[in-house]
């Protein structure tokens, strides 16, 4: 972990040519600066303002780090806490202390004008698959309906999830596919900050954020094995104004995914590796509609992963992915370090050609430095019916592992600017 926070530091840390988008506003004009909070902010800090919070400790609530089940205490601490006539309240999860935990709603709203889940100690899902069979295989925990919610203290989730992976369909495929829970999910949250933990072996995804607005997560520390399937990082869906910084995550599947309904999201200063890479979407499946846009991705590593960035779609879908910009990042021995698939099919049977797709237009990549382990660097697989449109890249250079790497695009609309290497021509 040590390595990888270096090398994580010595991104953000980097000197960084400033490029100019054409015809899109700068990323400072799509993104500016907002007032409160940041990713410098933290426990203390948090404490140190305004007036003390009421503090509800889930251990004089009945919790024990005893391996029984806790559930019960932490909903009568949560209760208290939301309830509470303070201007702020604390839900207090001590440090050095390992609980139990079946599937769990934290629900608002909440009296308190702001509220902190104070995560210091561990938190345990059930390490038996068949304990979820008749429980909600959606989510493990989950926060819903809550203004100014705070997340963080140091602690540590673990979805002990081994059980889920090796039953997986993806693994084996005469398995039956069933949806494991996602670690921490956060619904219908507005002004949401989530810092400072480590969210480990997830059943399936890490942390979701869904049907939220002005949400700050930073500094999460997120781990799975390599071959785990589906264990996303951070899944983003239907969400505003969101900002990710400066987490390591190392998965399965997608470190971070961004999927419809998702606007006005920026990621920066991730380490990726093992993994999926930095993936937008993927939408359209099922012939359904989706939409994202006003991405940044920017100042990135990705180490070995099985992707760079990228954006899936599926064929036969509907909308549009637009105004996406991926800018400042290095790889290393990284497959498909830049890619666009509009015939993206993840599925057990094959997918035929449809007459529909979603409408990839206006995506920038700057900057983008580094080595590819395949030999097609960056392939844009853009539709017949649905063309790529606008994309732009802009100071690009990535090598082959020992070899020549190369780029090529068909249906798409490519301009190149700058110093590119490979230089990207046309499939005939």
């Amino acid at each position: 972990m040590g390595l990888k926070r270096l090398l994580l530091a010595s991104i953000v840390a980097m000197s960084i040519s400033p490029c100019i988008l054409l015809p899109l506003a700068s990323s400072e004009e799509i993104f500016p600066e907002a007032e409160g909070p940041t990713a410098e902010s933290s426990d203390e800090l948090w404490l140190r303002s305004g007036p003390p919070p009421r503090v509800v400790d889930v251990e004089d609530y009945g919790a024990r780090d005893n391996g029984c089940d806790d559930t019960e205490a932490f909903l009568a601490a949560w209760r208290e806490a939301c309830n509470s006539s303070d201007y702020r309240s604390m839900f207090l999860v001590p440090e050095g202390k390992r609980y139990l935990l079946m599937p769990v709603s934290f629900r608002g709203p909440c009296r308190a004008i702001s509220i902190t889940a104070m995560i210091k100690g561990t938190l345990e899902a059930p390490s038996n698959r068949s304990v979820w069979l008749d429980r909600n295989l959606q989510e493990w925990i989950t926060f819903e309906g809550i203004d100014r919610l705070h997340v963080l203290g140091g602690g540590t989730l673990n979805g002990n999830g081994q059980q889920w992976w090796t039953n997986s369909c993806k693994l084996n495929r005469s398995m039956r596919c069933v949806t494991g829970p996602t670690a921490i999910y956060f619904r219908r949250c507005t002004h949401l900050v989530v810092e400072d933990l480590e969210v480990r072996d997830s059943m399936q995804m890490h942390v979701a954020i869904a049907y939220s607005w002005d949400v700050l997560v930073s500094k999460l520390f997120i781990a799975a094995p390599g071959w785990s399937p589906n264990t996303d990082g951070i899944h983003v869906s239907n969400s505003k104004e969101v900002s990710i910084s400066d987490c390591t995550i190392s998965t399965g599947d997608d470190c971070v995914s961004i999927v419809t309904g998702s606007m006005f999201v920026r990621v920066t200063g991730i380490f990726c590796g093992p993994g999926h890479g930095i993936s937008i979407g993927s939408l359209g499946a099922n012939n359904s509609w989706a939409h994202v846009s006003d991405v940044l991705v920017e100042k990135a590593m990705l180490l070995g992963t099985t992707n760079g960035v990228r954006i899936k779609t599926w064929q036969g879908g509907h909308g549009y992915a637009e105004r996406i910009t991926f800018q400042d990042i290095s790889m290393h021995n990284v497959t498909n370090p830049v890619i666009i698939d509009q015939n993206y099919c993840d599925s057990n049977k094959p997918c035929h050609e449809q007459g529909s797709a979603i409408a990839v237009r206006n995506i920038h990549y700057r900057n983008i430095h580094g080595t590819s382990a395949s030999k097609v660097a960056i392939n844009f697989i853009c539709s017949e019916a649905v063309r790529c449109d606008g994309i732009q890249m802009q100071d690009i250079y990535l090598v082959g592992e020992g070899r020549y790497a190369t780029c090529s695009y068909r249906n798409a609309t490519v301009a190149q600017l700058g110093y590119n290497f490979p230089f990207c021509s046309a499939e005939m």
